[in-house]
């Protein structure tokens, strides 16, 4: 056979043999092996599935269309298993951002330990008896600076507030220390939600460098204590170089300054969105602001002492402040999503997840759902005095549930009441510009918010 006839022979087979390899793979990807049926939906594209859509925003608080799509193809389903059926599980931005090995050992011994350091600092008995003094004054002194100001920018600054003081009891950090990373913090939430291409200008990029750069200053800071063990700070970072030093250590380097990493982070992404919406939804709606302010200033007036600061039974006798907090976090929905991962195969309403696969929990789902919360796109705190009739206790998870359950919850919550206490009672705000909300997973200010904070005459 003569060469020139060869070649393009060649060329057939070789196309007819990657077509049929590439049929047969994208038929594979469309319909994955399963013993049983697979809930109704779609594979998506091959390899990216539906991620596009999936990071698609919505031009609102409210829910995105990927989400409402597939609440309207099943039913609500709540599994309760213990480890039988799942796992915890998290995206593999997570894990290259937090820090893989903090998640495969947070649990166990490890787990107990850094709930332990939690609690000692954010516990109740502490909270109670300790830290509202001090996070009054933290809250007093960044409102005093930022009304010096012509303008601030509401969601970059509301992280700084908390951050300072989280920094200062967990590594000991001066507020202009601290303030300075935090900026290395800046892209880290919507770094957890992007594709993981590390390239110049992506945010997964931008965010990787701050991770660097966060790492580079925590491991420093950990060598410098564990050089100095004599020396006593009483903060998370001395509690882990007293764990690392024992004799039986349940943590190691790399562990500390990776859960470190991960619990500032968490710190401040959980309750600056709160804050931030705050100033929004106060603004837009002056009766639940004016009720707001009557309830503090109530406080103010009962106190024997004019000159005394907060207290805890203050705060335990606030009804109206812990329904707009319960609001606040209802229609904030910080957190993404829970994932976990399927050990076995599980069966729901005659559907199978076949074993290894993902599951997602969206508390944004839930709390925006019109059957649990009606008109859920309104800011009405009032919704709140009638719990029994919405079944609200039953769908309302703002800080998890079980075991996984937000260690530092109370402190989150006093934390906002605290906030709104010395807001309300000493200041009042006007926009300057700004304030569109959106939503991709998480509430995002596209254009900031910036106002001028006045104090009262």
């Amino acid at each position: 056979m003569e060469i020139s006839l060869v070649v393009p022979y060649a060329a057939l087979c070789a196309v007819t043999l990657m077509t049929g390899w590439l049929v047969h793979w994208v038929y594979k990807w469309i319909n994955p092996p399963c013993n049983g049926t697979l809930p109704p939906g779609s594979m998506g594209l091959p390899i990216i599935g539906e991620t596009m859509e999936f990071f698609k925003m919505s031009a609102s608080l409210d829910i995105p269309n990927f989400y409402k799509q597939r609440m309207q193809r099943g039913e609500p389903v709540h599994i309760s298993a213990r480890r039988k059926l799942f796992r915890s599980w998290y995206p593999e931005t997570a894990n290259i951002i937090i820090g893989e090995k903090t998640i495969d050992e947070f649990n166990g011994a490890s787990q107990k330990f850094v709930r332990n350091c939690m609690s000692r600092l954010f516990g109740l008995e502490y909270l109670k008896q300790d830290l509202i003094p001090e996070l009054e004054k933290d809250i007093r002194d960044t409102f005093a600076e930022w009304a010096t100001k012509p303008s601030i920018d509401v969601p970059d600054s509301t992280p700084d507030v908390i951050f300072v003081l989280v920094a200062r009891k967990m590594l000991g950090l001066h507020p202009s220390k601290s303030r300075e990373l935090r900026k290395n913090y800046s892209s880290f939430l919507e770094g957890l939600i992007s594709f993981p291409i590390y390239f110049p200008g992506t945010t997964f990029y931008q965010c990787m460098q701050g991770k660097n750069n966060m790492l580079n200053l925590m491991s420093n800071l950990l060598r410098k204590r564990i050089s100095t063990p004599k020396e006593k700070h009483g903060d998370v970072l001395n509690m882990m170089v007293e764990e690392i030093q024992s004799e039986k250590p349940t943590i190691d380097e790399k562990f500390a300054t990776d859960a470190l990493s991960a619990l500032l982070f968490t710190s401040f992404v959980t309750l600056s969105p709160n804050l931030t919406l705050a100033f929004k939804f106060l603004s837009d709606n002056p009766t639940v602001l004016d009720a707001l302010k009557e309830e503090h200033d109530t406080i103010l007036r009962n106190r024997k002492d004019s000159s005394s600061g907060f207290t805890w039974e203050e705060y335990k006798s606030l009804t109206f402040t812990n329904m707009v907090i319960n609001e606040l976090t209802r229609m904030s929905n910080v957190t993404p999503g829970i994932f976990r991962k399927t050990l076995t195969d599980v069966q729901v309403n005659g559907y199978t997840i076949p074993a290894g696969w993902m599951v997602m929990m969206s508390p944004m789902a839930v709390h925006l759902n019109p059957e649990f919360f009606e008109d859920p796109l309104d800011f009405n705190p009032w919704r709140w005095l009638d719990e029994s009739k919405r079944n609200a206790q039953n769908n309302f998870v703002p800080f998890g549930l079980g075991i996984r359950a937000c260690p530092a919850s109370e402190f989150s919550k006093l934390f906002m009441a605290l906030f709104l206490h010395v807001l309300v009672t000493k200041y009042r705000w006007t926009k300057i510009k700004g304030g569109e909300v959106s939503r991709k997973a998480v509430i995002m200010f596209p254009q900031g918010y910036q106002i001028q904070l006045l104090p009262w005459a």
